[in-house]
Protein backbone atom coordinates (compact mmCIF):
# COMPACT_ATOMS: atom_id res chain seq x y z
CA UNK A 1 0.00 0.00 0.00
CA UNK A 2 1.41 3.57 -0.82
CA UNK A 3 0.84 6.63 0.80
CA UNK A 4 0.58 9.51 -1.79
CA UNK A 5 1.26 13.05 0.20
CA UNK A 6 0.51 16.43 -1.85
CA UNK A 7 0.44 19.39 -0.71
CA UNK A 8 1.12 18.44 3.56
CA UNK A 9 3.42 16.04 5.02
CA UNK A 10 1.06 14.86 7.85
CA UNK A 11 1.88 11.10 7.71
CA UNK A 12 2.40 10.51 11.12
CA UNK A 13 -1.14 10.75 11.84
CA UNK A 14 -3.07 9.93 8.26
CA UNK A 15 -0.59 6.35 8.51
CA UNK A 16 -2.17 5.59 11.71
CA UNK A 17 -5.27 6.10 10.32
CA UNK A 18 -4.57 3.71 8.03
CA UNK A 19 -3.41 1.26 10.30
CA UNK A 20 -7.17 1.46 11.57
CA UNK A 21 -7.76 -0.91 8.66
CA UNK A 22 -5.00 -2.49 7.43
CA UNK A 23 -3.03 -3.44 10.67
CA UNK A 24 0.39 -4.51 11.22
CA UNK A 25 1.18 -3.07 7.47
CA UNK A 26 4.06 -1.60 6.01
CA UNK A 27 3.65 1.50 4.06
CA UNK A 28 5.73 3.32 1.10
CA UNK A 29 5.67 6.90 1.47
CA UNK A 30 5.40 9.52 -1.44
CA UNK A 31 5.58 13.46 -1.60
CA UNK A 32 4.95 15.21 -4.21
CA UNK A 33 3.48 18.73 -5.80
CA UNK A 34 1.19 17.30 -7.92
CA UNK A 35 -2.19 14.88 -7.58
CA UNK A 36 -0.48 12.26 -9.97
CA UNK A 37 -0.44 8.43 -9.31
CA UNK A 38 1.74 6.81 -11.71
CA UNK A 39 4.34 5.43 -9.43
CA UNK A 40 1.70 4.08 -7.10
CA UNK A 41 1.14 0.71 -7.57
CA UNK A 42 -1.73 -1.12 -7.63
CA UNK A 43 -2.96 0.05 -3.90
CA UNK A 44 -2.52 3.46 -3.15
CA UNK A 45 -4.21 6.68 -0.93
CA UNK A 46 -4.03 10.02 -2.05
CA UNK A 47 -3.72 12.45 0.33
CA UNK A 48 -3.87 16.27 -0.83
CA UNK A 49 -4.43 19.77 0.63
CA UNK A 50 -4.33 22.65 -1.88
CA UNK A 51 -5.15 26.40 -1.72
CA UNK A 52 -6.74 29.18 -4.56
CA UNK A 53 -7.83 32.55 -3.23
CA UNK A 54 -7.45 32.12 0.36
CA UNK A 55 -9.74 28.73 0.30
CA UNK A 56 -8.64 25.07 0.82
CA UNK A 57 -9.80 22.04 -0.35
CA UNK A 58 -8.98 19.20 1.28
CA UNK A 59 -9.60 15.58 -0.40
CA UNK A 60 -8.80 11.83 -0.15
CA UNK A 61 -8.80 9.21 -3.17
CA UNK A 62 -8.23 5.61 -2.51
CA UNK A 63 -7.95 2.88 -4.63
CA UNK A 64 -7.69 -0.47 -2.50
CA UNK A 65 -8.16 -4.29 -3.42
CA UNK A 66 -9.53 -3.07 -6.93
CA UNK A 67 -12.18 -0.64 -5.02
CA UNK A 68 -12.00 3.00 -5.83
CA UNK A 69 -13.29 6.18 -3.80
CA UNK A 70 -12.69 9.69 -2.92
CA UNK A 71 -13.93 12.14 -0.55
CA UNK A 72 -13.78 15.93 -1.14
CA UNK A 73 -14.09 19.18 1.63
CA UNK A 74 -13.70 22.82 0.86
CA UNK A 75 -12.74 25.16 3.09
CA UNK A 76 -13.97 28.82 3.14
CA UNK A 77 -10.92 31.37 3.72
CA UNK A 78 -10.33 32.28 6.99
CA UNK A 79 -11.73 28.39 8.04
CA UNK A 80 -10.05 27.33 11.21
CA UNK A 81 -10.85 23.92 11.18
CA UNK A 82 -8.29 21.25 11.91
CA UNK A 83 -6.87 20.66 8.68
CA UNK A 84 -5.02 16.81 9.53
CA UNK A 85 -8.59 15.69 11.50
CA UNK A 86 -10.75 16.75 8.35
CA UNK A 87 -7.82 14.83 6.60
CA UNK A 88 -8.32 11.79 8.77
CA UNK A 89 -11.81 12.00 8.71
CA UNK A 90 -12.11 11.95 4.84
CA UNK A 91 -9.72 9.31 5.11
CA UNK A 92 -11.82 7.28 7.46
CA UNK A 93 -14.79 7.52 5.33
CA UNK A 94 -13.10 6.36 2.56
CA UNK A 95 -11.26 3.59 3.78
CA UNK A 96 -14.68 2.37 5.70
CA UNK A 97 -16.55 2.33 2.41
CA UNK A 98 -14.37 0.18 0.85
CA UNK A 99 -13.83 -2.16 3.79
CA UNK A 100 -16.77 -2.39 5.42
CA UNK A 101 -14.88 -1.85 8.56
CA UNK A 102 -16.20 1.09 10.99
CA UNK A 103 -13.69 1.24 13.78
CA UNK A 104 -15.50 2.09 17.39
CA UNK A 105 -12.87 4.80 18.25
CA UNK A 106 -13.00 6.61 14.88
CA UNK A 107 -10.18 8.68 14.04
CA UNK A 108 -8.77 8.79 17.49
CA UNK A 109 -5.23 7.12 16.84
CA UNK A 110 -3.74 8.11 20.20
CA UNK A 111 -2.66 6.19 23.13
CA UNK A 112 -4.47 8.05 25.72
CA UNK A 113 -8.24 9.00 25.05
CA UNK A 114 -9.47 9.45 28.61
CA UNK A 115 -6.85 12.51 28.84
CA UNK A 116 -8.66 14.13 26.49
CA UNK A 117 -11.58 13.58 28.39
CA UNK A 118 -10.10 14.56 31.47
CA UNK A 119 -9.24 17.94 29.45
CA UNK A 120 -12.61 18.51 28.64
CA UNK A 121 -14.68 18.06 32.04
CA UNK A 122 -11.11 20.49 33.20
CA UNK A 123 -12.76 23.36 30.89
CA UNK A 124 -16.13 22.53 31.75
CA UNK A 125 -17.99 21.02 29.46
CA UNK A 126 -20.84 18.29 30.81
CA UNK A 127 -21.27 14.62 29.60
CA UNK A 128 -23.97 15.13 27.00
CA UNK A 129 -22.13 17.50 25.45
CA UNK A 130 -18.73 15.82 25.13
CA UNK A 131 -20.63 12.50 24.17
CA UNK A 132 -21.80 14.44 20.93
CA UNK A 133 -18.40 16.69 20.79
CA UNK A 134 -16.74 12.68 20.39
CA UNK A 135 -19.18 11.35 18.15
CA UNK A 136 -19.03 14.39 16.02
CA UNK A 137 -15.76 15.41 15.88
CA UNK A 138 -13.91 12.12 16.20
CA UNK A 139 -16.37 9.88 15.00
CA UNK A 140 -15.99 7.67 18.38
CA UNK A 141 -19.10 5.63 19.13
CA UNK A 142 -20.94 6.41 22.27
CA UNK A 143 -19.96 2.84 23.70
CA UNK A 144 -16.79 3.95 23.49
CA UNK A 145 -17.07 7.45 24.36
CA UNK A 146 -18.79 6.37 27.76
CA UNK A 147 -16.18 3.69 29.09
CA UNK A 148 -13.89 6.25 28.44
CA UNK A 149 -16.09 8.79 31.04
CA UNK A 150 -16.27 6.18 33.31
CA UNK A 151 -12.68 5.39 33.15
CA UNK A 152 -12.28 9.35 34.26
CA UNK A 153 -14.93 9.24 36.92
CA UNK A 154 -13.10 6.96 39.01
CA UNK A 155 -10.06 8.64 38.38
CA UNK A 156 -11.16 12.08 39.46
CA UNK A 157 -11.22 11.04 43.48
CA UNK A 158 -7.37 9.75 42.88
CA UNK A 159 -5.70 12.02 40.80
CA UNK A 160 -5.98 15.47 42.97
CA UNK A 161 -4.07 12.79 45.29
CA UNK A 162 -1.24 13.54 43.54
CA UNK A 163 1.39 15.94 45.63
CA UNK A 164 3.72 18.48 43.66
CA UNK A 165 6.98 17.32 44.09
CA UNK A 166 5.79 13.59 44.45
CA UNK A 167 7.07 10.96 41.84
CA UNK A 168 7.20 7.32 40.87
CA UNK A 169 10.22 4.20 40.65
CA UNK A 170 10.12 2.52 37.68
CA UNK A 171 12.25 -0.80 37.81
CA UNK A 172 12.62 -2.44 34.39
CA UNK A 173 13.61 -6.32 34.40
CA UNK A 174 13.66 -6.87 31.09
CA UNK A 175 14.12 -11.11 31.66
CA UNK A 176 11.90 -13.55 30.77
CA UNK A 177 11.59 -17.42 31.18
CA UNK A 178 10.40 -17.77 27.32
CA UNK A 179 9.36 -15.27 24.99
CA UNK A 180 5.76 -15.35 24.36
CA UNK A 181 4.52 -15.21 20.54
CA UNK A 182 2.79 -11.60 20.60
CA UNK A 183 5.17 -9.80 22.78
CA UNK A 184 7.62 -7.48 21.34
CA UNK A 185 8.97 -6.03 24.49
CA UNK A 186 12.28 -5.95 24.43
CA UNK A 187 13.62 -8.77 26.85
CA UNK A 188 15.72 -11.43 27.00
CA UNK A 189 14.93 -14.99 27.89
CA UNK A 190 17.16 -16.22 31.13
CA UNK A 191 18.80 -18.71 29.10
CA UNK A 192 19.97 -16.65 26.37
CA UNK A 193 20.46 -13.51 28.57
CA UNK A 194 22.12 -15.68 31.93
CA UNK A 195 25.91 -14.15 31.36
CA UNK A 196 24.61 -10.46 31.15
CA UNK A 197 22.47 -10.74 34.64
CA UNK A 198 25.29 -10.31 37.48
CA UNK A 199 26.31 -7.17 35.79
CA UNK A 200 23.14 -6.36 35.65
CA UNK A 201 22.18 -6.46 38.58
CA UNK A 202 25.30 -4.56 39.99
CA UNK A 203 24.54 -1.35 37.39
CA UNK A 204 20.68 -1.58 38.29
CA UNK A 205 21.50 -1.51 42.34
CA UNK A 206 24.14 1.24 41.17
CA UNK A 207 21.51 3.37 38.74
CA UNK A 208 19.26 3.27 41.53
CA UNK A 209 21.47 4.28 44.64
CA UNK A 210 22.47 7.52 42.13
CA UNK A 211 19.13 7.83 41.54
CA UNK A 212 17.61 8.08 45.38
CA UNK A 213 20.63 10.83 45.28
CA UNK A 214 19.19 13.21 42.79
CA UNK A 215 15.52 12.38 44.04
CA UNK A 216 16.87 13.55 47.77
CA UNK A 217 18.73 16.50 46.34
CA UNK A 218 15.95 17.96 44.87
CA UNK A 219 13.36 16.95 47.56
CA UNK A 220 11.20 15.07 45.58
CA UNK A 221 8.77 12.67 47.47
CA UNK A 222 8.67 8.84 46.70
CA UNK A 223 5.03 7.94 45.91
CA UNK A 224 4.87 4.42 44.43
CA UNK A 225 7.16 1.71 43.46
CA UNK A 226 6.46 -0.35 40.02
CA UNK A 227 8.63 -3.18 39.22
CA UNK A 228 8.17 -4.57 35.85
CA UNK A 229 9.25 -6.57 32.72
CA UNK A 230 10.27 -8.77 30.99
CA UNK A 231 9.03 -10.77 34.26
CA UNK A 232 10.84 -9.25 37.63
CA UNK A 233 10.33 -13.09 38.45
CA UNK A 234 12.49 -14.49 36.32
CA UNK A 235 15.38 -13.63 38.99
CA UNK A 236 15.89 -15.64 42.27
CA UNK A 237 14.48 -14.70 45.43
CA UNK A 238 17.97 -13.71 46.63
CA UNK A 239 18.39 -11.38 43.66
CA UNK A 240 14.83 -9.60 43.70
CA UNK A 241 15.84 -9.42 47.48
CA UNK A 242 18.80 -7.52 46.59
CA UNK A 243 17.29 -5.22 44.08
CA UNK A 244 14.65 -4.25 46.65
CA UNK A 245 16.73 -3.95 49.38
CA UNK A 246 18.36 -1.39 47.55
CA UNK A 247 15.38 0.63 46.50
CA UNK A 248 14.93 0.80 50.68
CA UNK A 249 18.68 1.78 51.21
CA UNK A 250 18.68 4.25 48.76
CA UNK A 251 14.81 6.38 48.82
CA UNK A 252 12.63 7.49 52.05
CA UNK A 253 9.86 4.95 52.04
CA UNK A 254 8.29 6.32 54.78
CA UNK A 255 4.99 8.06 52.43
CA UNK A 256 5.50 5.02 49.78
CA UNK A 257 1.58 4.86 49.20
CA UNK A 258 1.87 1.25 46.77
CA UNK A 259 4.36 -0.85 45.71
CA UNK A 260 3.77 -3.31 42.82
CA UNK A 261 6.01 -6.18 41.27
CA UNK A 262 4.53 -8.09 38.72
CA UNK A 263 5.44 -11.56 39.36
CA UNK A 264 3.62 -12.31 35.91
CA UNK A 265 3.90 -16.31 34.42
CA UNK A 266 2.66 -19.20 36.88
CA UNK A 267 6.19 -20.93 36.18
CA UNK A 268 8.32 -18.05 37.58
CA UNK A 269 6.77 -18.11 40.99
CA UNK A 270 7.59 -19.84 44.39
CA UNK A 271 7.12 -19.46 47.61
CA UNK A 272 10.42 -17.86 48.22
CA UNK A 273 10.23 -15.56 45.39
CA UNK A 274 6.77 -14.06 46.89
CA UNK A 275 8.03 -14.41 50.82
CA UNK A 276 11.26 -11.79 49.43
CA UNK A 277 8.87 -9.62 47.62
CA UNK A 278 6.50 -9.42 50.47
CA UNK A 279 9.39 -8.89 52.95
CA UNK A 280 10.79 -6.29 51.07
CA UNK A 281 7.80 -4.03 51.24
CA UNK A 282 5.68 -5.06 48.02
CA UNK A 283 2.26 -4.80 48.56
CA UNK A 284 0.91 -5.49 45.36
CA UNK A 285 1.49 -7.97 42.55
CA UNK A 286 0.46 -9.19 39.42
CA UNK A 287 -0.20 -13.00 38.60
CA UNK A 288 -0.95 -12.66 34.94
CA UNK A 289 -2.88 -16.20 33.06
CA UNK A 290 -3.48 -14.71 29.55
CA UNK A 291 -6.20 -17.28 29.30
CA UNK A 292 -7.39 -20.31 31.20
CA UNK A 293 -7.75 -22.03 28.38
CA UNK A 294 -4.27 -24.41 28.12
CA UNK A 295 -4.36 -25.08 24.19
CA UNK A 296 -4.47 -21.10 23.67
CA UNK A 297 -1.41 -21.22 26.38
CA UNK A 298 0.44 -23.60 24.35
CA UNK A 299 -0.09 -21.67 21.16
CA UNK A 300 1.22 -18.79 22.12
CA UNK A 301 4.20 -20.19 23.67
CA UNK A 302 3.22 -19.46 27.81
CA UNK A 303 4.94 -22.57 29.25
CA UNK A 304 2.49 -22.89 31.90
CA UNK A 305 -1.02 -24.19 32.51
CA UNK A 306 -4.32 -22.76 33.60
CA UNK A 307 -3.80 -24.85 37.26
CA UNK A 308 -0.57 -23.61 38.06
CA UNK A 309 -1.92 -20.19 37.69
CA UNK A 310 -4.31 -21.52 40.13
CA UNK A 311 -1.71 -22.35 42.28
CA UNK A 312 0.66 -19.62 42.29
CA UNK A 313 -2.47 -17.16 43.10
CA UNK A 314 -3.40 -18.87 46.14
CA UNK A 315 0.37 -19.14 47.15
CA UNK A 316 0.40 -15.29 46.98
CA UNK A 317 -3.07 -15.04 48.86
CA UNK A 318 -1.47 -17.67 51.50
CA UNK A 319 1.04 -15.55 52.09
CA UNK A 320 -0.64 -12.35 52.70
CA UNK A 321 -0.60 -10.44 49.44
CA UNK A 322 -4.15 -8.32 49.54
CA UNK A 323 -3.77 -6.65 46.27
CA UNK A 324 -3.56 -8.85 43.13
CA UNK A 325 -3.55 -7.99 39.42
CA UNK A 326 -4.76 -11.12 37.07
CA UNK A 327 -3.63 -9.90 33.26
CA UNK A 328 -5.87 -11.25 30.35
CA UNK A 329 -5.55 -10.92 26.52
CA UNK A 330 -8.68 -10.35 23.79
CA UNK A 331 -7.80 -11.82 20.38
CA UNK A 332 -5.54 -14.86 21.34
CA UNK A 333 -4.78 -17.06 18.19
CA UNK A 334 -7.19 -20.13 18.30
CA UNK A 335 -8.91 -18.72 21.58
CA UNK A 336 -12.75 -18.24 20.78
CA UNK A 337 -15.55 -15.96 22.66
CA UNK A 338 -16.70 -18.78 24.89
CA UNK A 339 -13.14 -19.73 25.82
CA UNK A 340 -12.61 -16.67 26.49
CA UNK A 341 -15.85 -15.74 28.49
CA UNK A 342 -14.96 -18.69 30.38
CA UNK A 343 -11.32 -17.14 31.39
CA UNK A 344 -12.99 -13.88 32.39
CA UNK A 345 -15.71 -15.90 34.15
CA UNK A 346 -12.85 -18.11 35.97
CA UNK A 347 -11.05 -14.61 36.85
CA UNK A 348 -14.31 -13.13 38.57
CA UNK A 349 -15.10 -16.46 40.89
CA UNK A 350 -11.38 -15.96 41.70
CA UNK A 351 -11.93 -12.23 43.24
CA UNK A 352 -8.44 -10.19 41.61
CA UNK A 353 -8.71 -7.10 43.03
CA UNK A 354 -7.69 -5.64 39.55
CA UNK A 355 -8.50 -7.30 36.84
CA UNK A 356 -6.62 -6.15 33.05
CA UNK A 357 -8.47 -6.88 29.71
CA UNK A 358 -5.83 -6.03 27.12
CA UNK A 359 -6.63 -6.39 23.28
CA UNK A 360 -3.92 -8.49 21.22
CA UNK A 361 -1.69 -6.13 19.29
CA UNK A 362 0.37 -7.33 16.36
CA UNK A 363 3.39 -5.81 16.58
CA UNK A 364 5.86 -6.52 14.12
CA UNK A 365 8.96 -7.57 16.05
CA UNK A 366 6.50 -10.15 17.52
CA UNK A 367 6.85 -13.43 16.22
CA UNK A 368 3.74 -13.91 16.06
CA UNK A 369 3.53 -11.73 13.48
CA UNK A 370 5.18 -13.78 11.13
CA UNK A 371 3.27 -16.72 11.77
CA UNK A 372 1.31 -18.86 9.45
CA UNK A 373 -1.51 -17.92 11.45
CA UNK A 374 -1.61 -14.85 11.16
CA UNK A 375 -4.65 -14.00 8.98
CA UNK A 376 -6.61 -16.08 11.46
CA UNK A 377 -5.42 -13.57 14.53
CA UNK A 378 -6.47 -10.60 12.11
CA UNK A 379 -10.16 -11.69 11.76
CA UNK A 380 -10.52 -12.65 15.72
CA UNK A 381 -13.46 -11.82 17.38
CA UNK A 382 -11.78 -9.25 19.71
CA UNK A 383 -14.60 -6.94 20.45
CA UNK A 384 -17.12 -9.58 20.76
CA UNK A 385 -14.54 -10.64 23.78
CA UNK A 386 -13.57 -6.87 25.33
CA UNK A 387 -17.69 -6.33 24.93
CA UNK A 388 -18.36 -9.67 26.92
CA UNK A 389 -15.76 -8.87 29.47
CA UNK A 390 -16.65 -5.04 29.89
CA UNK A 391 -20.17 -5.95 30.81
CA UNK A 392 -19.37 -9.09 32.96
CA UNK A 393 -17.27 -7.08 34.99
CA UNK A 394 -19.50 -4.58 35.27
CA UNK A 395 -22.04 -6.64 36.81
CA UNK A 396 -19.41 -8.14 39.28
CA UNK A 397 -18.99 -4.73 40.79
CA UNK A 398 -15.53 -3.52 38.91
CA UNK A 399 -15.21 -0.48 37.22
CA UNK A 400 -13.19 0.58 34.37
CA UNK A 401 -9.99 2.88 36.25
CA UNK A 402 -7.07 3.31 33.49
CA UNK A 403 -6.99 2.66 29.83
CA UNK A 404 -4.92 3.02 26.80
CA UNK A 405 -4.59 2.02 23.49
CA UNK A 406 -1.83 0.97 21.24
CA UNK A 407 -0.71 0.65 17.69
CA UNK A 408 -2.30 -2.36 15.81
CA UNK A 409 -4.89 -3.53 18.13
CA UNK A 410 -7.33 -5.40 16.69
CA UNK A 411 -10.49 -3.88 15.79
CA UNK A 412 -8.54 -0.77 16.82
CA UNK A 413 -9.97 -1.37 20.94
CA UNK A 414 -7.86 -1.13 24.09
CA UNK A 415 -6.26 -2.26 27.08
CA UNK A 416 -8.54 -1.54 30.24
CA UNK A 417 -7.70 -1.90 33.92
CA UNK A 418 -10.65 -3.05 36.13
CA UNK A 419 -11.04 -3.08 39.79
CA UNK A 420 -12.83 -3.05 42.54
CA UNK A 421 -13.69 -0.20 44.18
CA UNK A 422 -10.81 1.90 46.00
CA UNK A 423 -8.36 -0.86 44.70
CA UNK A 424 -7.31 1.20 41.64
CA UNK A 425 -3.37 1.21 40.85
CA UNK A 426 -2.29 4.99 41.58
CA UNK A 427 1.25 3.79 39.32
CA UNK A 428 -1.56 2.93 36.22
CA UNK A 429 -3.06 6.02 36.46
CA UNK A 430 -0.32 8.41 37.15
CA UNK A 431 1.59 7.33 34.21
CA UNK A 432 -1.27 6.69 31.86
CA UNK A 433 -2.46 10.08 32.53
CA UNK A 434 1.27 11.76 32.68
CA UNK A 435 0.14 13.53 35.77
CA UNK A 436 3.54 12.95 37.99
CA UNK A 437 7.47 12.28 37.20
CA UNK A 438 8.52 8.41 36.81
CA UNK A 439 12.01 8.03 37.34
CA UNK A 440 12.87 5.14 35.46
CA UNK A 441 15.71 2.70 36.04
CA UNK A 442 17.04 -0.46 34.21
CA UNK A 443 17.64 -1.40 30.55
CA UNK A 444 14.28 -0.69 28.35
CA UNK A 445 12.97 2.19 30.91
CA UNK A 446 12.20 5.56 30.23
CA UNK A 447 12.24 8.53 32.77
CA UNK A 448 9.01 10.68 32.33
CA UNK A 449 9.42 14.02 33.67
CA UNK A 450 6.02 15.93 34.55
CA UNK A 451 5.59 19.93 35.07
CA UNK A 452 1.38 20.29 35.06
CA UNK A 453 1.97 24.00 35.90
CA UNK A 454 4.48 25.04 32.91
CA UNK A 455 3.06 22.42 30.46
CA UNK A 456 5.98 20.76 29.85
CA UNK A 457 6.58 16.55 29.25
CA UNK A 458 10.21 14.99 28.80
CA UNK A 459 11.62 11.91 28.76
CA UNK A 460 15.37 10.20 29.09
CA UNK A 461 15.73 6.88 27.38
CA UNK A 462 17.64 4.28 28.98
CA UNK A 463 19.63 1.54 26.66
CA UNK A 464 16.69 -1.10 25.42
CA UNK A 465 18.80 -4.00 25.56
CA UNK A 466 20.86 -5.09 28.80
CA UNK A 467 23.95 -5.63 26.40
CA UNK A 468 24.09 -1.93 25.63
CA UNK A 469 22.48 -0.67 29.25
CA UNK A 470 25.55 -2.38 30.44
CA UNK A 471 27.87 -1.23 28.09
CA UNK A 472 27.32 1.77 28.13
CA UNK A 473 26.52 2.25 31.73
CA UNK A 474 28.55 5.48 32.95
CA UNK A 475 27.08 7.42 29.48
CA UNK A 476 23.76 6.45 30.59
CA UNK A 477 24.07 7.68 33.77
CA UNK A 478 25.75 11.09 32.67
CA UNK A 479 22.29 11.47 30.89
CA UNK A 480 20.32 11.37 34.65
CA UNK A 481 21.58 15.31 34.75
CA UNK A 482 18.64 16.19 32.68
CA UNK A 483 16.98 15.38 35.45
CA UNK A 484 18.27 18.75 37.87
CA UNK A 485 18.27 20.46 34.88
CA UNK A 486 14.16 19.91 34.43
CA UNK A 487 14.10 20.37 37.91
CA UNK A 488 15.83 23.89 38.25
CA UNK A 489 14.10 25.20 35.12
CA UNK A 490 10.75 24.32 36.84
CA UNK A 491 11.87 26.02 40.01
Amino acid sequence: MTLIFCGNDYKYELEGVMKLFIPAARFRHIYTDDNTTDAAGDDFVLISESEKDGAAELAVKADYLGKQTQRVRSLPPGDGSDRELVLSKLLYEAMSELTGIRPKWGVMTGVRPVKRVNRYIAEGYDKETMRELFEREYYCTPEKFDIAYRTAQVQSRIMPTVGERSFSLYVSIPFCPTRCSYCSFISQTIGSGKKLIPLYIDNLCREIRYTGELAARLGLSLDTVYFGGGTPTSFEAEQLARIMGTVSESFDMSRVREYTVEAGRADTITREKLAAIKENGCSRISVNPQTLNNSVLEVIGRRHTAEQFFSAFELARELGFEHINTDIIAGLPTDTPESFASTVDGLIDLGPENITVHTLSIKRAADLNFAGNKSEVLTSPAGVMVDHAAKRLTEAGYQPYYLYRQKNMLENLENIGWSKPGEESLYNIFIMEEIQTILAVGAGASTKLVDLEGGRLERIFNYKHPLEYNKHFDLMIDKKKEIVDFYAEKE
